[in-house]
């Protein structure tokens, strides 16, 4: 088998990737819906996947992996790998998981990172309400992520929230020392959504990046009596080419609440201290950003021998990169927690994807399906619809 062509379309605002073959089988890959500028990089690897053999997946892969980088320059490779492996899988017959190594677990864990409900504000009372839509969601999540700090609106929406000046826009810029203030009303926010989550539903906070390393500390041993799930992205994370290691387990080592980070990194050599000097308790790697599936299982693996936790991120991932979270943490090792639930963005992306059980989600959880490939196809009529001009051709 010979790989004919590389496409990629933009369809709603997900780049997603569509390699063919000369026997007529054809993969998909997906990458995050905030990245519609990205058709241009994928074409890039065009060259060097044309006569490539799509099932030697990781001979294909070491043409292109080095010429990736952090996030957002390591998703298109990512994408790439996701496809390859849908055509591996439907040129066995088997699903992506049994390439993998096979099933771990029947049924895989989500959070919920994707299902949002309006906020009215960012006071403890607005985070509290908010927290108790999320609670009654159809899905029964047993964990919940919320925004707070410096990945949140409380930096402009908080009079005196820390010392600096305010930067505007995404990807969440702002940095600096936390005021008392600031500081207290964090607390006041978490302390908030934990009365209304109880023991019954865990509570993750996604924090920044952006803290200093005092005020991570303080934070961290602030929350110790309320049981969070964990803190991520204190210091990096979130579009930086770095991780900072060291600094990471200052904080670490300073508390009992759980640290988090790993959804920028990009390949497993750029987890290799991060795991080796215990800097953070849990990691989370997002397959579209990390270089793909059979990357996050190798990272995932490498950090269960060191003692630490994986709950993979995956907010923007969109179907194609829902289906392919739900393969590899199928194969996992008991290290896992849950991945981040990516919903569709726009909603009519229900409309043109069959494969996906209904409803996907049943108490936080969402069974593995034994389909060829990642098990997901496009209904290419309705598909068609969501086409811009130029990607007209691109299911032909």
């Amino acid at each position: 088998m010979k790989i004919t062509d590389l496409k990629c379309a933009v369809i709603g605002q997900n780049p997603v990737v569509r390699i063919t073959t000369d026997e007529g089988i054809y993969g998909y890959g997906e990458a995050e819906n905030s990245k519609p500028y990205l058709k241009p990089h994928v074409l890039f690897y065009k060259q060097y996947l044309i006569g490539e053999d799509p099932t030697n997946v990781e001979r294909v892969m070491l043409k292109i992996r080095r010429m990736g980088s952090f996030k957002p320059w390591g998703s298109s490779v990512s994408a790439i790998e996701m496809a390859l492996w849908d055509i591996a899988g439907k040129a066995a017959g088997v699903p992506v998981y049994k390439l993998l190594g096979g099933k771990v677990r029947d049924r895989v864990r989500v959070y919920n990172g994707g299902v949002r409900f309006p906020m009215s504000g960012h006071s403890p009372q607005d985070y509290a309400d908010n927290m108790a839509k999320m609670k009654a969601a159809k899905e029964g999540f047993s964990i919940i992520k919320a925004a707070v700090g410096f990945h949140s609106g409380m930096t402009g929406s908080v009079p005196g929230f820390f010392y600096g000046d305010l930067q505007g826009g995404p990807p969440h810029s702002n940095r600096g020392p936390l005021t008392e203030r600031g500081l207290k009303h964090v607390i006041a926010c978490v302390e908030a959504m934990k009365a209304v989550l109880g023991d019954e539903i865990g509570l993750a906070l996604d924090c920044g990046p952006g803290w200093m390393v005092p005020d991570a500390i303080r934070l961290a041993k602030a929350l110790e009596p309320l049981n969070v799930m964990w803190l991520e992205d204190l210091i990096t994370g979130d579009y930086m080419p770095y991780v900072l290691a060291d600094v990471y387990r200052e904080v670490t080592r300073s508390t009992s609440t759980p640290i988090h980070t790993g959804e920028q990194i990009y390949l497993r050599q750029n987890f290799k201290e991060l795991i080796e000097s215990h800097a953070v308790n849990i990691i989370g790697p997002d397959p579209a950003d990390i270089g793909g599936i059979a990357e996050l299982k190798w990272v995932a693996e490498y950090a269960d021998l060191h003692g630490i936790l994986m709950a993979p991120h995956g907010i923007f991932d969109g179907l194609i990169g829902l289906a392919a979270l739900v393969q590899v943490a199928a194969t996992l090792p008991q290290n896992y927690i849950a991945f981040e639930y990516p919903v569709a963005r726009p909603d009519w992306w229900y409309s043109i994807i069959t494969g996906l059980p209904d409803p996907i989600v049943k108490n936080s959880l969402i069974d593995v399906w034994d389909t060829p490939g990642l098990g997901v196809d496009f209904i290419v009529e309705e598909a068609k619809k969501h086409l811009s001009e130029e990607d007209a051709g691109f299911f032909d």
